[in-house]
């Protein structure tokens, strides 16, 4: 999952990056208002990380502007104020949730993982193809039961195409979503990872989960015991 964090204090800023690509989530950071909501208009992230105090937009003027153009990303809001009424601002602009400074980056965690369970439609915290499982909440995939150690990139190309089983992906697509980078023809990152990925969750004797669509991308498909062997659809 993609996590926006607009924070202006770098210490902090840094501090919860690191925290939450530790878990697992791809993240990108702003300094100010007016590049966070830039960033937010133009990228499809998961969640919102949205500090009140930021300088030439804060944080409520963010997320007005956010929820003016009809952008539902979940938002979790960061205030060193803890009045009521503070509160009460943020949520009746469309905050999900809110989180006094200072905080444990273990609250902040939780608080992110339960805004989105609440934004997805399954509400569960475990994807499941097959008798493969992503554990949303620890990161760890398994398969008869056995966990697979992923790296974070693998982690959140496997929870892309998981969520998206069944459904044609382009590179470009994956490209933006999971590296956040435009798609360059000339690269093959997303072939390598594929293969990566490939080499820890699928089975030698079985047919593939991730399927490679000649000329537009890869898909995971729910495997039947019947499905014949092969990976390639065109």
């Amino acid at each position: 999952m993609r996590i926006l964090v607009i924070e202006d204090e770098r210490k902090v800023a840094s501090f919860i990056k690191r925290g939450l690509e530790e878990e697992r989530y791809i993240v990108e950071t702003a300094a100010d208002g007016e590049q966070g909501l830039a960033l937010a208009m133009d990228n499809p992230f998961d969640a919102i990380v949205l500090d009140v105090m930021l300088p030439k937009m804060d944080g409520y003027e963010v997320l007005k502007a956010l929820r003016d153009e009809g952008n539902a990303t979940p938002v979790l809001m960061l205030t060193a104020r803890g009045s009521t009424e503070d509160r009460v601002q943020g949520l009746d602009l469309g905050a999900d949730d809110y989180l006094t400074k200072p905080f444990h980056f273990e609250e902040l965690a939780a608080r992110l993982r339960s805004i989105l369970r609440r934004s997805t439609t399954e509400k569960t915290t475990r994807l499941q193809c097959g008798d493969l499982t992503l554990d949303l909440v620890t990161h760890f995939a398994y398969r008869d039961e056995k966990e697979i150690e992923l790296t974070t990139k693998e982690y959140a190309l496997l929870e892309y195409l998981m969520r998206n089983k069944e459904r044609i992906l382009s590179r470009s697509m994956i490209m933006q979503h999971v590296w956040k980078h435009n798609f360059d023809p000339e690269s093959n990152i997303i072939d390598v990872y594929i293969k990566r990925l490939r080499q820890k969750i699928e089975k030698p004797d079985q047919p593939q989960m991730v399927q490679s669509v000649r000329g537009v991308g890869y898909r995971m498909r729910e495997i039947a015991d019947n499905t014949p062997r092969g990976d390639d659809d065109e």
